[in-house]
C-alpha cells in the first residue's frame, strides 16, 4: 500500500541570492578573486598553471597574509581554485625548451578568465555554478593523499608509484561523501541538532561503528579514531570553501596522545575532539552534489510549479511542517488563478484507487485547510463523489458552511478505511495510531459487521491493523473476524 518514499528528508534552502553572497564570502573564493584582479601578463606561473615560488611572497602580500610559510601556502591554494573555477586562464609555454635553455621550467602566460566577470555581473546561479566547480576542486584536494618525500614515490622512468602511497581515490571520495550525506542527514533530522554542530567523535563513529553493535570493540574505537583524525584533516581543508563551520580537534590532545586523538570519554568535553556543523551553503552544495549523482534529495519548494498530482505524491512523507510549507508556496503560485480552481485541481488529483491514494487525499484535505472560502463551489461539486465526499463535507462542516448535506451511510464507513490506510501509510506515532484506530472504530455501533463489506482496496488491510493496535481484545477479535470476511469476499 505505501508508495515510494524519498532516500532522503525535504530541504529547506535559503534563496540563490543568499547563497550566492555567501558563495562570494567564502575565504577561498574571495582570496582567489583577488589574486584573478591582481594577476596580469607579467604574472609568472609554471608549466602547471601554478606560481612559482618566487611569486608567492607577493601574492602573499597582496592577500594580507604573512611571509611565513602559511602566507605563501594560502596564496597558493587561492591561485590553483582561480585556475581551477576559470578566474584567469593559463597558456602552457609553447616553447619547453626556451625554459630549458633559461635554466629553469617553462612558464606559462595568465590572461583573465570568463568567469571572473560573471562573478560581478552574472546572476546568482552563475556565482554559484563557479562555487561549486571550486567545491568540486576543494573536494578533491580533500581527499588527497598525504606524503612527506613525493621524489621517493617518482620512478625512473618519471612515472608516479601510486601504490607505494595506500591510496584509492574512489575510496577516499567515498568515505568523504558518506560523512557529508551523514551530517546532511543529520542536520535535516527532526531530532538532530538542528543548527547545532555535531561532534566530529560522532560523525567518525557513524561511519565505523556497526549498526548493531551495542559495545564497540578496542578495534573499532581504533578506528573511530583514524577516521576523526583523517576527518580533522579534511574538514580543515574543506572550511574555507564555506561548506562547514568546523572547530578542530584541540592541539592538546594530538600531543597527549601521540598525534592521535582517541575517542572521548562520556565524562570529557567532546567539543575538544572536533565540532562541525554545515552551513546553509553547504546544505546546497551537498545536495547539488548529491543530485549529480543521481540521489533523490528533494527541496522544499521543488513541487511550486508541478501539478497537484505530483506535489500531493511527492509530499506524501514529508515532515508535517514541511509538506505544510511546500503547500503554501504551491497554493501561492497557483492561487493567481483563484482559490475555487487550485481547490479543484487538488480533488481532481486526489481520486483513485491506487496505493498512493489514501494518502493523497489526506494531503489534500491537509492543502484545502489553507484555501480560503472562495474555494466552496469546487468543494460542494464533489459532494456526491464516494471517494471526495466524506473529506468535502468535513472542510464545509469545519468552516461552518449551510446546507451541508448528511453523507450516506457507506460513505461513513469508506472514510474511516481510507482515513486509517491513509495514517499507515503514513508510519505516524504509534499512540496516534491507536486513538484513532480506536476512535474511528468506537463512533458506530456494528462497526467491523459494516466495515468488511467497504468497496475499498484496502479494507482487508485496514482491518487487520485494527486487530493489531487496539487495545481492546474482543474488539481486536472482531477486527481481525472481519479481515478475513473481506478477504474471503475479495476473493469471491
Amino acid at each position: 500500500m505505501s508508495a515510494e518514499r524519498p532516500s532522503l528528508p525535504p530541504v529547506r534552502l535559503h534563496t540563490e541570492a543568499e547563497l550566492a553572497r555567501d558563495a562570494l564570502a567564502a575565504p577561498l573564493l574571495a582570496r582567489a578573486v583577488r589574486l584573478a584582479r591582481w594577476a596580469g601578463p607579467a604574472t609568472r606561473v609554471g608549466a602547471g598553471g601554478e606560481l612559482v615560488e618566487a611569486q608567492l611572497p607577493a601574492a602573499a602580500e597582496h592577500l594580507g597574509l604573512g611571509d611565513d610559510e602559511d602566507g605563501a601556502a594560502y596564496a597558493s591554494e587561492a591561485w590553483r581554485l582561480a585556475v581551477d573555477t576559470g578566474l584567469v586562464d593559463v597558456e602552457d609555454p609553447q616553447d619547453e625548451a626556451a625554459g630549458d635553455e633559461a635554466g629553469g621550467e617553462a612558464e606559462g602566460t595568465v590572461t583573465v578568465g570568463g568567469n571572473l566577470a560573471l562573478l560581478t555581473s552574472g546572476s546568482p546561479g552563475d556565482v554559484l555554478a563557479i562555487w561549486l566547480d571550486g567545491l568540486e576542486a576543494v573536494h578533491a584536494d580533500a581527499t588527497a593523499p598525504a606524503f612527506d618525500d613525493f621524489a621517493d614515490l617518482i620512478g625512473e622512468d618519471g612515472s608516479v608509484d601510486f601504490d607505494a602511497l595506500d591510496w584509492d581515490p574512489e575510496e577516499e571520495a567515498d568515505f568523504l561523501d558518506g560523512v557529508l550525506t551523514n551530517l546532511y542527514l543529520l542536520t535535516l533530522s527532526e531530532a538532530g541538532p538542528a543548527d547545532g554542530p555535531v561532534p566530529l567523535p560522532a560523525l567518525a563513529a557513524s561511519m565505523v561503528v556497526p549498526e548493531d553493535m551495542s559495545e564497540p570493540t578496542d578495534d573499532v574505537l581504533e578506528r573511530v579514531s583514524e577516521a576523526m583524525m583523517r576527518l580533522d584533516d579534511q574538514f580543515r581543508v574543506l572550511e574555507p570553501i564555506g561548506i562547514v563551520a568546523y572547530t578542530p580537534v584541540d592541539e592538546a590532545l594530538l600531543a597527549e596522545e601521540g598525534e592521535e586523538a582517541t575517542p572521548p570519554a562520556d565524562d570529557e568535553d567532546v567539543t575538544r575532539y572536533g565540532m562541525v556543523r554545515l552551513t546553509p551553503l553547504g546544505l546546497y552544495g551537498i545536495r547539488e552534489r548529491m543530485l549529480e549523482a543521481g540521489v533523490d534529495a528533494p527541496a522544499v519548494g521543488d513541487l511550486a510549479d508541478r501539478g497537484a498530482d505530483i506535489l500531493l505524491d511527492g509530499i506524501a512523507y514529508y515532515p508535517e511542517e514541511a509538506a505544510r510549507t511546500e503547500i503554501g508556496l504551491w497554493l501561492a503560485r497557483h492561487g493567481e488563478q483563484g482559490a475555487e480552481s487550485a481547490a479543484a485541481e487538488l480533488l481532481g488529483a486526489a481520486r483513485g484507487a491506487d496505493g498512493r491514494a489514501p494518502l493523497r487525499r489526506l494531503h489534500c484535505q491537509q492543502a484545502l485547510a489553507l484555501v480560503g472560502p472562495e474555494a466552496e463551489p469546487a468543494v460542494r461539486a464533489v459532494l456526491g463523489d464516494p471517494e471526495l465526499g466524506g473529506l468535502a463535507r468535513v472542510w464545509l462542516a469545519e468552516r461552518g458552511a449551510a446546507d451541508v448535506p448528511a453523507p450516506p451511510e457507506p460513505m461513513i464507513f469508506w472514510l474511516a478505511v481510507d482515513t486509517i490506510a491513509a495514517q499507515l501509510d503514513a508510519d505516524g506515532d504509534l499512540d496516534e495510531l491507536q486513538e484513532l484506530v480506536e476512535g474511528l472504530s468506537g463512533q458506530h455501533s456494528g462497526f467491523f459487521d459494516q466495515a468488511w463489506r467497504v468497496e475499498h482496496p484496502a479494507t482487508a488491510e485496514v482491518l487487520e491493523a485494527v486487530g493489531r493496535l487496539h487495545r481492546d481484545r474482543k474488539i481486536a477479535k472482531d477486527a481481525r473476524k472481519a479481515a478475513f470476511k473481506a478477504r474471503s469476499r475479495a476473493k469471491g
